[in-house]
């Protein structure tokens, strides 16, 4: 990684991978986890999750933030096993990561859920069970992490660049990629990104956050993709990438612009698919 030696740096792109983690038995019975039911990969979902891995093993990933949820731990654990950069790398398990919360629900059929929504006179994707965390809950937890994210990227990246450990060329022209076109390559849009975040979470989770990205940080869509895109449901592993530039205020780190580069990727399931 390259970065221009000088006292601080004000300005620097990050781009963000995010994904769901694997299946589980409850993802293949349609049978709803949450927080309160913590249950390990199935057969398949190690497979998936090995195949992510293999997606994204020539990834320098410079953090790798994980919900301490198990299905989401043992997914980040076999991505990081597979990668040719990272092996071995420690995982920083957050809290703010976890699985939207969905009270009596838990451990119940979707079906049970649509139900319920259906009697409160709701749709199902707004409806928040007894219990539960609200969509708005769900938001600020992610809107929380980001803020965390950002603190620790901009910090760490100052004080290398300060003590003198960042080697010389300015911030997010490092070429970190090789050269690749091919489509639906991890590499795809990093080409002088200097930061890689890998961030592991879930389904209901993930579409709260892509839509803080749309409706609230003005994220930029790529060509032909449509907002409704960006909100369908998350395939298990399924992989989005955001470039995110972040700049050093005096009330310190925000977000200056965002641009989704892809969304819910699962290019690495092929053989997967029947299952």
């Amino acid at each position: 990684m390259l970065f221009h030696a000088t006292k601080t740096i004000n300005i620097i792109n990050v781009s963000q991978f995010v994904l769901t983690s694997g299946e589980t038995r409850y993802n293949r019975e349609k049978l709803l986890q949450g927080q309160g039911v913590d249950t390990h990969l199935s057969e398949t979902g190690i497979q998936q999750a090995e195949a992510v891995g293999q997606y994204l093993k020539g990834i320098m990933f410079s953090k790798v933030f994980v919900s301490n949820l198990q299905r989401a731990v043992q997914t980040a654990e076999v991505i990081l096993q597979n990668n040719t950069h990272c092996s071995g790398m420690e995982m920083v398990l957050e809290p703010l990561l976890r699985e939207r919360g969905f009270g009596v629900a838990e451990g119940r059929h979707k079906e049970d859920l649509k139900n319920m929504a259906n009697a409160a006179g709701q749709s199902c994707r707004d409806y928040t069970p007894p219990g539960g965390e609200t969509l708005d809950q769900v938001r600020l937890r992610f809107k929380k992490f980001l803020k965390l994210l950002f603190k620790q990227i901009l910090d760490e990246y100052a004080s290398s660049a300060q003590d003198g450990s960042a080697e010389e060329g300015p911030p997010g022209t490092a070429a970190v990629a090789p050269d690749i076109s091919s489509n639906n390559s991890a590499f795809d849009g990093l080409q002088g990104v200097p930061v890689q975040v890998l961030v592991v979470s879930h389904g209901a989770y993930i579409r709260v956050a892509h839509k803080h990205f749309v409706e609230d940080l003005m994220c930029a869509l790529p060509a032909g993709v449509k907002v409704s895109q960006l909100l369908s449901p998350c395939p298990n592993t399924g992989v989005s990438r955001f470039l995110l530039t972040l700049s050093q205020t005096e009330s310190g780190p925000v977000l200056s612009a965002a641009r989704c580069i892809f969304t819910n990727r699962k290019d690495h399931l092929p053989a997967l698919k029947d299952s």
